[in-house]
């Protein structure tokens, strides 16, 4: 009775914030009239727009290739052959953004469009990355069964939200960049079979409200095999489920070549090794390197897409504007206008 009765409150919740944010999308911008739903299992071209309704609180407005404003989602699909999109969870955010309310905003708008989702739970108040996997404050004191009931909870709790709207998740991301565990200190890796069982927590459950969803362990720096040997040995020896393989990956103009070639080698050696097939859940480049990231993505695309295990590319956050954020420089849109990056994705 309990999880159904928080299940119905964030419903409510979601209702109640959903038209003030909906609201934030500048009047005079066009919609998006391509509402043709992009099929399933198809090479995904995506992008992670998590911060799009906090730029649009702030006054962002984008343009399309004739000038006019047109929505952010609307101009992805449209103008830079984008079929896909991704959205980050955070559990009790500070000012609120990318709390449930606000992913069931983004990922409404995605869904009318006719985009592919994939729903990236940080399993944080905050973000999630090699360097910080911090425990929610209300989850601080749990141990291990509290723990795994509680991601349980957060999955469903997000998952049940968005089936509510007739949203269905084509991949679901459990964790955000875990080389070395979530959940700090109790899901770290050193710590036995503890992370393995918060996996296997989030991933029962995401299989329980969509069971043809993707669930996926997402690992950074895709040019450093390593990384991934260390945690996919484990998860097999500790009877970690997962069902695809994610990584990361931000090269520099001046070394894109060398880290597109090991990233798609590692591709074909990780489906060789553990029977799982790859997506490029985060990828990045100086918005001033537009010409370089556009050739790398295309590399990519075409020699990942050769080894017939690489099933997509989601570029991070390309509707940032410069500084963003204390400093994130790895948009591609400049001046509210996408720059020549995404034209690979049109390719």
């Amino acid at each position: 009775m309990k999880k159904n009765i928080i299940s119905f409150l964030f419903s409510i919740l979601a209702l109640s914030g959903m038209a003030s944010c909906e609201q934030e999308i500048n009047p005079k911008s066009i919609v998006g009239t391509d509402t043709t739903r992009v099929e399933r299992g198809t090479f995904a071209k995506g992008a992670d727009v998590s911060w799009l309704t906090q730029l649009e609180h702030e006054g962002q407005v984008f343009y399309n290739g004739q000038g006019q404003p047109q929505e952010c989602m609307a101009l992805l699909k449209e103008q830079c052959g984008v079929n896909a999109i991704r959205l980050r969870v955070w559990v009790n955010p500070a000012e609120g953004w990318n709390n449930m309310q606000d992913v069931l905003v983004k990922a409404r708008r995605a869904h009318r469009l006719g985009l592919r989702l994939m729903i990236d739970f940080h399993f944080s108040d905050t973000w999630a990355d090699p360097a910080h996997q911090a425990t929610p404050a209300a989850w601080a004191d749990y141990d291990l069964e509290q723990m795994k009931t509680a991601v349980a909870d957060h999955v469903k709790a997000m998952l049940s939200l968005l089936k509510t709207y007739d949203i269905e998740p084509e991949w679901v991301q459990i964790g955000n960049e875990t080389r070395g565990g979530m959940l700090y200190p109790l899901g770290k890796i050193e710590n036995g079979a503890n992370l393995a069982q918060l996996f296997n927590a989030g991933y029962a459950t995401a299989k329980s409200v969509f069971a043809d969803t993707q669930v996926i362990v997402h690992i950074d720096c895709g040019d450093r095999l390593e990384l991934y040997t260390r945690m996919f040995d484990y998860l097999k020896q500790q009877g970690g489920k997962y069902d695809m393989i994610g990584m990361s990956l931000y090269p520099e103009a001046s070394n894109w070549q060398a880290m597109a070639k090991a990233c798609v080698e590692n591709v074909a050696k990780l489906y060789q090794t553990y029977g799982k097939p790859v997506m490029l859940c985060e990828i990045g480049m100086g918005y001033q390197e537009a010409s370089a990231c556009r050739r790398c993505i295309a590399a990519i695309m075409r020699d990942g897409r050769a080894t017939g295990h690489l099933q997509g590319i989601f570029y991070w956050e390309p509707e940032a504007p410069a500084g963003y954020n204390g400093g994130y420089d790895k948009g591609c849109f400049d001046n509210g206008r996408p720059t020549e990056a995404l034209d690979a994705f049109r390719q």
